[in-house]
């Protein structure tokens, strides 16, 4: 086995050595912090708020007990607002993220929303969590699975803090399988994206970056089989609008 300097890892269609990728990762999502929501809105003509609401309604809190969520890689606090809204009064979220400016983005949604005494913050990396084992009813992670550097590593993080009975979610850019649509998605993608990004972020090479990120993404099939190695049951597949996303789903059994 090689030693771990010498390991690579893909950024976007870019080989470079593994112990780097998180540091350039993090240098994207400072750039594109401020107008990430925004962003998220114009690259995916509001589909976004769809697949989250999907995403949501499959993690279904309970109206009437207690319910604690982790969201990884959710600075900017999107998700955990939204299971805050569909749950009770006694559910609970978490909100991990290794990037502090994703953070503030999050912390300054939550005080606007006067929600500081039901989500909580951890700068934290998805492959190394600080919080105990099993303690969380639900983890998700919604469009950032793909920036991790060692994604089988968050994937065993993510089994570990959750309780007997938990369940992972894991929203994500996918393979487009409409004939057709898979031309037209990557025109859009690789030409539209980046001069958006130029247009509303003054930055075009994040875009790009998150663009051929969604490419190098393994399959669903094969990041199925990521979650079954990880020890999640009862693993499953949603694809939505043709492909361009999956949520996938798993069981600490």
């Amino acid at each position: 086995m090689a030693h771990s300097d010498q390991q690579q890892a893909d950024f976007g269609y870019r080989r470079i050595p593994l112990r780097e990728k998180q540091t350039l990762v993090d240098d994207v999502f400072h750039s594109v912090a401020p107008r990430y929501d925004l962003m998220n809105d114009l690259m995916s003509l509001g589909l976004h708020r769809v697949w989250k609401n999907a995403l949501v309604t499959a993690v279904n809190p309970p109206k009437q007990r207690p319910f604690a969520l982790l969201d990884i890689a959710g600075g900017t606090g999107d998700i955990a607002l939204r299971v805050i809204a569909a749950g009770g009064p006694e559910t609970r979220a978490t909100i991990s993220d290794i990037n502090g400016h994703m953070l503030e983005v999050g912390r300054a949604r939550v005080a606007a929303k006067g929600l500081d005494d039901v989500v909580s913050f951890a700068e934290a990396n998805a492959e190394s969590l600080p919080f105990a084992d099993k303690s969380f009813d639900a983890a998700t992670i919604a469009f950032g699975i793909r920036n991790v550097p060692r994604i089988e590593r968050a994937l065993a993080e993510a089994f570990r803090v959750l309780r007997i009975a938990g369940r992972f979610f894991c929203l994500e850019f996918s393979a487009v399988d409409v004939p057709g649509l898979d031309r037209l998605y990557d025109l859009y993608s690789f030409n539209v994206i980046p001069a958006l990004g130029r247009i509303v972020a003054g930055d075009a090479r994040s875009y790009r970056y998150l663009v051929e990120s969604i490419r190098r993404f393994p399959k669903p099939e094969s990041f199925a089989a990521m979650l079954r190695g990880a020890g999640f049951a009862r693993v499953s597949m949603q694809p939505m609008s043709g492909g361009i996303v999956t949520l996938h789903s798993g069981w600490r059994l």
